[in-house]
């Protein structure tokens, strides 16, 4: 939390945060177009905002895309403002909503979670049948070979796959890219997992959705799963929740 205040005390970040705002997922040539400062100085900017996990990046091609992470200034409205001000200062909400509604040709929905573990153990519980059922509540079932199917079957013996698809692109520990397909449509799901320090930086990227509703199902749906994943990860237990998925 001291991270996230020390970063909004800067009028610079605070109006680099409000270009995101408006315009997710821009470069940083694109931010310092609308800065008198140079890159070099924007760059120390947006360190310090994604240190404080304001700003999270994807890479596409030679380009790193920035994104306005919502989460920290969510829970500064739940513990300094809702229980004060509870009618009052909505705009934090509405900033969350508008930070996921990214332009179609770029990742729809950005969730980066930190945490305490190493990148084979992160790769492990988001491919190893057993430990997803555990925290997801279905069972991730692939080879997760480049080009292989991959499916997200239920734990109840049915042996049903609420979710099914393609492997992509496979790099472990690193990376792994899956689409979700549908009858008519398919979205796509990138996990990164990054050594940050000590611990490890989960970025997942769900692009390709076909609609609000399902931007607004990812967006719960994502923050509930991660948040069971870190807790097992960190603890060796899990939270008591409803499983999710999103059929496809």
């Amino acid at each position: 939390m001291d991270e996230v205040f020390k970063a909004l005390a800067d009028p610079t970040r605070r109006y680099l945060l409000d270009q995101l705002h408006e315009q997710n997922g821009q470069t940083l040539a694109e931010l310092c177009a609308r800065l008198e400062m140079t890159r070099q100085s924007a760059t120390q900017h947006l360190a310090l905002l994604e240190a404080a996990n304001l700003v999270s990046t994807v890479r596409r091609g030679r380009e790193k895309l920035h994104y306005l992470n919502p989460v920290p200034l969510h829970e500064i409205q739940q513990r300094w403002i809702d229980k004060f001000e509870q009618p009052r200062l909505r705009t934090l909400s509405a900033l969350k909503r508008r930070a996921e509604e990214t332009m179609s040709d770029r990742p729809t929905f950005v969730y980066v979670t930190y945490i305490e573990s190493t990148p084979e153990l992160v790769w492990e519980a988001l491919t190893d049948a057993d430990i997803t059922a555990r925290y997801w509540g279905h069972s991730n079932v692939s080879d997760w070979v480049a080009g292989s199917r991959w499916e997200h079957v239920r734990t109840d013996g049915s042996g049903v796959a609420d979710v099914a698809g393609t492997v992509v692109e496979s790099t472990p520990p690193r990376r792994l890219v899956t689409t979700w397909d549908g009858d008519d449509d398919s979205s796509q799901v990138t996990f990164e997992i990054e050594p940050y320090h000590e611990i490890v930086r989960l970025t997942v990227t769900h692009e390709n959705l076909a609609d609000e509703q399902d931007r607004a199902k990812a967006a719960g749906g994502w923050s509930a799963v991660l948040a069971n994943l870190k807790t097992l990860l960190e603890t060796g237990r899990v939270l008591s929740w409803q499983p999710w998925t999103m059929s496809r």
